[in-house]
């Protein structure tokens, strides 16, 4: 049970009873609004540079690389350190990373060099955000809050998700015109990525101050040093229960193959025809989808048939990714990105609860961090592929092919993990 002090046992539980866990879910919105802005104006800096599907693609790659070298390590940190302090860190080093692309864009010295030595900071952040956020969230609500405070918290992070990539982009192409407004002298070349840094950094600065006046702190579960055993003891609890093997591996090769976030400058300049703030629509849209579906599970939580939820809103998933890949019409191509992020936004909350449910405090970074490696294959491993099967058969193949290999793998997944397919319930009172 957490150590953040409780509400009257008489009295229903509620979210608002917790404030650690409101301040984190503000710091959550703060901070993923911020990476949002970065990545869609690295994307779209990039593919500027260089006009090339293969960097884009590289761009997730040197993420997922130190993301995924970094990431047991993490693990065990979260499980033998304050977690909050570990997540201060992973923000101050995206941050760092705003600090050095606002410099080189409004410098004009910025490169691909410069680009790609960024995302592997990213990587590195995100190694140490993603088990430490996660290991965190529960030990600020009781479990049997914990489905709805899933289900909130990814609102919060898709309404972050709209946002981001919506002000990033109109800020990339109106931010020298708004900045020649209130300082006229000032140069317009590299003027638009910078006020995205800019405002990046400010908004960095928010999400260090909200998780720093989180009060609870978390306990140093292990206690032992780092040796093979603890680092892989995370590796271990996954592969020995087959419905939480079952729901990340499902989520890891559909999001693989079905991802197309990293090839939307392609789609937005050349196929829908459109600029840097239709690009921040587009990547605004599946976020859109995510933030209805995910207020109605935070006020309606799944109850029953979890298993059967969980893949039919991977096959969703899968069916609106090649409608978008088909798309050459952007009403068209905002509905099905829309309906991609509604039903990943069903996965994501059901995985995440059965992950958190399932799992003991002591062992929640450790299992969080293999989470996290599987959740950054699916998306910067899955930008990688996306960028290299695009520069093979183009973004339309590339796209169309991902969704139909998304398909494949949840009828593959149905067969092969039943235990996951007959799962009813999310939360049984035993986990409490």
């Amino acid at each position: 049970m957490s150590e953040a002090s409780t509400p009257d046992a008489a009295a229903p539980l509620r979210l608002r009873d917790f404030p650690d866990y409101l301040r984190l879910m503000l710091a959550r919105i703060s901070g993923t609004t911020a990476n949002q802005m970065l990545m869609v104006a690295l994307g779209w800096q990039m593919y500027d540079l260089t006009g090339s599907a293969w960097d884009l693609g590289l761009v997730g790659l040197y993420q997922f690389v130190p993301a995924l070298a970094l990431t047991l390590p993490a693990g065990h940190l979260a499980d033998r350190y304050d977690r909050r302090g570990l997540l201060a860190i992973s923000l101050l080093i995206q941050a760092a990373v705003a600090t050095l692309l606002l410099w080189g864009s409004w410098g004009l010295w910025i490169d691909r060099d410069v680009v790609l030595a960024t995302s592997v900071m990213l990587g590195m952040a995100r190694a140490l955000q993603m088990p430490s956020l996660s290991a965190l969230t529960p030990s600020l609500v009781p479990p049997a809050l914990l489905p709805r405070a899933v289900a909130l918290s990814s609102t919060a992070m898709q309404a972050a998700i709209v946002a981001g990539p919506a002000l990033g982009g109109a800020l990339y192409a109106w931010g020298p015109q708004l900045l020649a407004l209130v300082w006229p002298s000032v140069p317009r070349s590299g003027s638009g990525p910078a006020s995205v840094y800019g405002t990046s950094l400010l908004l960095l600065g928010l999400a260090v101050l909200g998780v720093a006046a989180i009060r609870t702190r978390s306990k140093a579960a292990e206690q032992r040093a780092a040796s093979f055993e603890t680092l892989t003891a995370g590796v271990r609890f996954i592969w020995q229960r087959p419905v939480l093997l079952g729901a990340i591996s499902l989520d890891l090769f559909a999001v693989l193959l079905g991802g197309a976030v990293a090839l939307l400058p392609i789609f937005a300049k050349d196929i829908l025809h459109t600029g840097p703030e239709g690009l921040g629509v587009l990547r605004a849209a599946p976020a859109c989808g995510a933030l209805v579906v995910g207020l109605w599970l935070a006020r309606r939580p799944i109850e029953r048939k979890a298993g059967a939820w969980l893949l039919g809103a991977v096959a969703v998933f899968g069916v609106s990714t090649i409608v978008f890949g088909l798309s050459t019409h952007f009403g068209v191509a905002l509905v099905a990105l829309a309906v991609s992020g509604a039903s990943d936004m069903v996965s994501v909350v059901l995985r995440q609860s059965l992950v958190q449910l399932e799992t003991p405090d002591e062992m929640r970074g450790r299992v969080a961090a293999v989470n996290s490696v599987f959740i950054g294959a699916s998306n910067q491993l899955g930008e990688f592929e996306s960028g290299v099967t695009a520069a093979w058969w183009g973004p339309v193949g590339a796209v169309v092919v991902g969704g139909v290999g998304t398909l494949l793998v949840v009828a593959g997944w149905t067969r092969l993990f039943p235990e996951l397919a007959r799962r009813d319930q999310l939360y049984s009172p035993k986990t409490a």
